[in-house]
């Protein structure tokens, strides 16, 4: 028996589509469940200290470490009428709440389900499925840049028809505060996020299955300052006025998603992608908030001005299974510009109001991955980052930050 699931799961790895992290761990009533995955792994980077998003920054004087990336701990019950999920991670940093939301559902209404508390905000794809699935060691910088953690507090309520005819229907909307998971909201406006969801399996005899979607999020960013930037071709024009006290800068999104698998007798084949793109209110880089992280979204009250950045970015998840092997192969490109108006080599010019956080990165990453059972995956990868010249004196040329992972998984 052990064999026939285990040889289902290298077989079928598009049944991991439906691994969301908004999700017990079965829909079935149960009682109290307790599910989870380790990750421990050993990373080298090209340089010591570098930022990094493959894991979080080096220290200043280290450029290799072992960690433990994520120690999930689920706990959930279904009843009737309720679901409960709470979840922890506990990693070498101590250990911080990740998931904890109620879902209430009707066994008349099944095509429709209300959540409330903390959970993943329901934009794309990538930012709701579960890490302890993903082939990929990380998100793109793109997500990372703006949901940081992924995950937000507020209410959603879901539509999954449970007819056949509409079966390949999913939508979600969320009002959520716009903060993050691990704060409070620092102002009286919230955010709305929206997703969109169609998966069509078991096409051209079972051999492909085709998902795609599209999301929206509308929120805003209040300014603390008299002044804020807005952005323009070749840098930032200043607004000031004391008015722009509480002034809300908008902080809209907008993205689309793609997945296609293909099984045949050489292995599955499987092709992820997904872009987003829109306004991203940031601060200028500083001491205090270095390199790219000027461009995040922020958990507390910016205190400085904000700076109005139109951006966009992708990736691209390409894997393979190779002849139904325990092996993937892995290769992906991702991309993130924080600000379309302005070229790379454009930044850092005088009286242009351009920072460190207005700088472009493309990401080549590739490596491969071995199911060694149904519970133990090893993972090997390396991640070549690019970024272009700038004016700016600590990016007068390509950083020396590509990073090095080998990462053993466990679930249970």
């Amino acid at each position: 028996m052990r064999r026939i699931l285990f040889c289902l799961l290298l077989s079928c790895p598009f049944i991991t589509l439906a691994q969301s992290n908004n999700a017990p761990s079965s829909k079935d009533p149960h009682e109290i469940t307790i599910t989870g995955y380790l990750q421990t792994q050993y990373q080298r980077a090209q340089s010591e200290g570098i930022l990094s998003y493959s894991g979080g920054d080096f220290s200043e004087n280290s450029k290799d470490r072992f960690m433990i990336r994520r120690g999930r701990l689920k706990i959930d019950r279904v009843d009737k009428y309720s679901n409960i999920v709470f979840q922890l991670d506990a990693t070498q940093n101590g250990v911080a709440l990740m998931d904890a939301f109620i879902q209430l559902h009707h066994p008349d209404a099944k095509d429709f389900q209300f959540t409330a508390g903390l959970f993943n905000r329901p934009f794309g794809y990538s930012i709701v499925y579960s890490s302890g699935y993903r082939d990929f060691p990380e998100r793109a910088r793109v997500f990372q840049t703006l949901m940081p953690r992924e995950r937000d507090l507020g209410a959603m309520v879901s539509f999954d028809p449970q007819n056949k005819a509409l079966k390949f229907l999913t939508a979600d909307l969320a009002v959520i505060n716009g903060s993050g998971y691990s704060s409070r909201d620092y102002d009286s406006k919230k955010d709305i996020v929206g997703n969109l969801g169609f998966k069509f399996d078991s096409l051209a005899n079972k051999k492909l299955h085709i998902g795609f979607g599209g999301s929206f999020y509308k929120g805003s960013v209040r300014n603390d300052t008299e002044s804020y930037y807005t952005n323009t071709a070749g840098g930032f024009v200043q607004n000031t006025s004391p008015n722009f006290v509480g002034y809300n800068a908008k902080r809209d999104y907008f993205g689309g998603n793609l997945q296609l698998q293909y099984d045949s007798n050489l292995g599955s084949t499987s092709l992820k992608a997904e872009y987003v793109g829109g306004t991203q209110p940031g601060v200028a880089n500083s001491d205090k908030i270095p390199g790219t992280l000027a461009s995040q979204s922020f958990s507390t009250q910016p205190t400085t001005d904000l700076y109005l950045r139109e951006f966009s970015g992708y990736y691209l998840w390409l894997s393979h299974q190779i002849a139904k092997s325990r092996f993937t192969a892995l290769l992906a490109y991702d991309s993130y510009d924080p600000n379309t108006n302005v070229k790379e080599k454009e930044i850092g010019a005088p009286a242009s109001n351009t920072t460190a956080g207005d700088i472009k990165f493309n990401t080549l990453g590739y490596g491969m991955t071995c199911q060694i059972n149904g519970r133990i995956k090893l993972t090997v990868y390396n991640e070549h980052v690019v970024n272009d010249r700038t004016q700016l004196a600590d990016y007068s040329d390509d950083l020396k930050d590509d990073v090095f992972t080998m990462r053993l998984q466990y679930r249970w």
